[in-house]
């Protein structure tokens, strides 16, 4: 039978909003705005559910959190409170990750509460209270790097500020620029990697370890993963979204770490919907995994070496550049958006550089070249970005 066709031009504009209506059930949608509310008399109902329904709870639950941040930030009274919600909302409806949103809630609303102790606000901010703010991080002991990701946060408010004209540019000229220490990635060496599996004897635990250091996942992730979301046969996990790309991919996992899983999913309560869950919650928080992590550390007695969770994720990269695994496949495993941030890795490599190094010249040594080793294209746009700004520093400094 085929399926019939329709268009408002078969219809008279009454008998269109009934077809709507009938078709639809409507749409449900918050007004914004005055000339909204002004064509959109009553707001329809919301859609029926479909196959769809988990991105729309993901988006409900987005939504209800930027609603949260934003009355956090209002209910404080402050001066400039309300650019501060204008602002998260803005970052909201560029559709950044949650995570994103919150980090900018969090040190907008840090520079809101410095501000108004200082006697100053928004309107009035000059370098010299960034410079203060700087400073006033620095006293609460926070890392360098987290202090240097709160300054590019108060930068990037500030330009919206700009934007909204409530600063002027000269507030973005002259930028503080604070140096982080070139501090490589850490990863734990084969013989502890054994001492750490063998003092793994919580079937659950044991399971997270090893899909953490055979994924090469981020923690946020795999606390995030559902039962559904992994493919026995295949021994591949769907990440929907990634924790601090908003982008999804696929990760694998090794037979070991398979073994691990299968035996955990016939333990593990088959009404729970994500992979790991604890007793009162749906799924285990970062502060329970890293609890039970260091308690395997102290078990093996691996403490004093200052592995961190994250420490998995580090060995996994290694591992596989030390195996031969192109730098662009990693990039992608990893879920990097940049290509230099996966280079960093490529530092420890040591193996990697020997065997490379002495394939290479071999080749020479037999005066030939090898087509399949060629420069990676997405390596040589970065070298070349690099030269090009490194030339224009030093015509600027000349």
């Amino acid at each position: 039978m085929t399926e019939q066709h329709w268009t408002p031009a078969n219809f008279q504009s009454s008998e269109w909003v009934g077809v709507l209506q009938e078709k639809y059930n409507s749409i449900s949608f918050p007004l914004d705005t005055p000339t909204e509310s002004k064509f959109l008399k009553s707001p329809p109902a919301p859609l029926p559910q479909t196959d769809r329904s988990p991105p729309d709870r993901q988006t409900n639950k987005k939504r209800q959190e930027f609603d949260h941040l934003s009355s956090r930030i209002t209910g404080t009274g402050l001066s400039g409170a309300d650019l501060a919600a204008g602002y998260i909302r803005e970052k909201y409806r560029n559709n950044n990750s949650i995570a994103t949103v919150k980090q900018a809630s969090y040190v907008a609303l840090s520079f809101l509460h410095f501000l108004n102790k200082t006697g100053t606000n928004l309107y009035k901010v000059t370098r010299q209270d960034i410079c203060a703010f700087v400073e006033h991080e620095q006293d609460r002991g926070l890392k360098a790097n987290s202090v240097i990701s709160n300054l590019r946060s108060v930068y990037t408010f500030l330009n919206f500020l700009v934007e909204q004209q409530i600063q002027t540019q000269a507030i973005l000229s002259k930028k503080i620029h604070l140096k982080l220490p070139d501090s490589l990635p850490r990863a734990i060496p084969p013989e502890h990697i054994t001492l750490l599996l063998s003092a793994t004897s919580n079937t659950r635990n044991r399971t997270l370890i090893l899909l953490l250091l055979r994924t090469g996942l981020r923690i946020g992730e795999l606390l995030n993963v559902k039962a559904s979301d992994i493919i026995l046969p295949e021994r591949k996990i769907l990440i929907y979204l990634a924790e601090k790309t908003d982008q999804g991919r696929v990760v694998y996992f090794s037979s070991d770490a398979d073994i691990a899983l299968q035996e955990w999913l016939k333990m593990r309560n088959q009404q729970k919907d994500y992979l790991f869950y604890s007793s009162k919650r749906e799924k285990i928080t970062y502060a329970a995994a890293r609890k039970a992590f260091v308690k395997v550390l102290e078990r093996a007695d691996l403490s004093h070496y200052g592995y961190s969770i994250h420490s998995l994720r580090h060995t996994f990269a290694t591992d596989m550049l030390n195996a031969g695994l192109r730098i662009e496949v990693l990039q992608q495993i990893l879920g990097h958006q940049s290509i230099e941030m996966t280079l960093r890795y490529a530092r420890l490599s040591d193996a990697t550089r020997e065997n490379e190094y002495f394939r290479a010249m071999t080749v020479i040594e037999k005066g030939g070249h090898h087509a399949s080793h060629r420069i990676s294209t997405q390596l040589q746009a970065v070298f070349e970005e690099k030269k090009l700004l490194t030339s224009h520093r030093e015509k600027l400094s000349a």
